[in-house]
């Protein structure tokens, strides 16, 4: 699979960039990975700020209202009961409550190979050579961006964040810089264009190939003095 690329002054190269199969080129059978990680994205920023009061929070009802037996009407023992207009709220959020969701860590990469694959299938994905500004400028930005046929939300993948650009694309609300190693299905499902450097995009298939991201620990050799003692101990016992 290859994709558009494109030199630091936003012209169109000679040879397409070939992209790794194993991260751009999957076979997206369903959704429902990506879906995982979306709503774990989701769930892992939502900030906990509601909370409510219970019949002990909130403030009066300490007479009884009326007393317990002869007027015909109800028992209360106080006027901030849940049934009443301006009680307690019972089972009501606390501001404790943990919303948090976790994936396992290949599941999380196969999701990211996924949601790139099917960016990649629509010609959403783009390779530069580098963004290097000369000055820390947003026009000069949205120039180049421009270039490359940018619009809508666009996604800048760089292999370092300098001050020039992370203060150009300040003021730019539908692009968003980040770091090959700070991908995540979010930003990539939102996305209308994917704009990654060609050090980035090594990055990333270097970080997300299954080849290499997949593999387990390499076990420890035993070295002469450890099996000495290992044998040692095993006469001993």
């Amino acid at each position: 699979m290859n994709a558009l690329t494109y030199t630091k002054s936003g012209t169109k190269a000679s040879t397409n960039t070939t992209l790794d199969k194993a991260v751009f080129g999957l076979d997206v059978d369903n959704h429902e990975l990506i879906k995982q990680a979306y709503t774990m994205y989701l769930a892992n920023g939502r900030e906990n700020l509601a909370v409510t009061k219970t019949r002990g929070l909130v403030r009066g009802g300490g007479k009884k209202p009326w007393r317990q037996k002869g007027t015909g009407r109800a028992r209360f023992g106080s006027i901030r009961v849940p049934l009443w207009r301006g009680g307690g709220i019972t089972f009501g959020p606390t501001g404790q409550e943990n919303y948090s969701k976790k994936m396992h860590v290949k599941a999380k990469r196969q999701a990211i190979r996924q949601a790139l694959s099917l960016a990649a299938n629509q010609k959403q994905v783009s390779v530069i050579d580098s963004i290097s500004l000369k000055e820390a400028k947003t026009n000069e930005l949205a120039k180049l961006l421009n270039k490359l046929g940018a619009k809508r939300q666009t996604l800048l993948v760089v292999a370092d964040i300098d001050q020039k650009i992370s203060r150009a694309s300040a003021n730019l609300s539908e692009v968003k810089v980040v770091q090959p190693n700070y991908l995540n299905v979010f930003d990539v499902v939102n996305a209308y264009n994917i704009i990654i450097e060609k050090k980035a995009l090594d990055t990333i298939s270097s970080w997300l190939n299954p080849s290499n991201s997949d593999k387990p620990a390499p076990a420890k050799k035993a070295t002469a003095t450890n099996t000495a003692k290992d044998t040692a101990k095993g006469e001993a016992k």
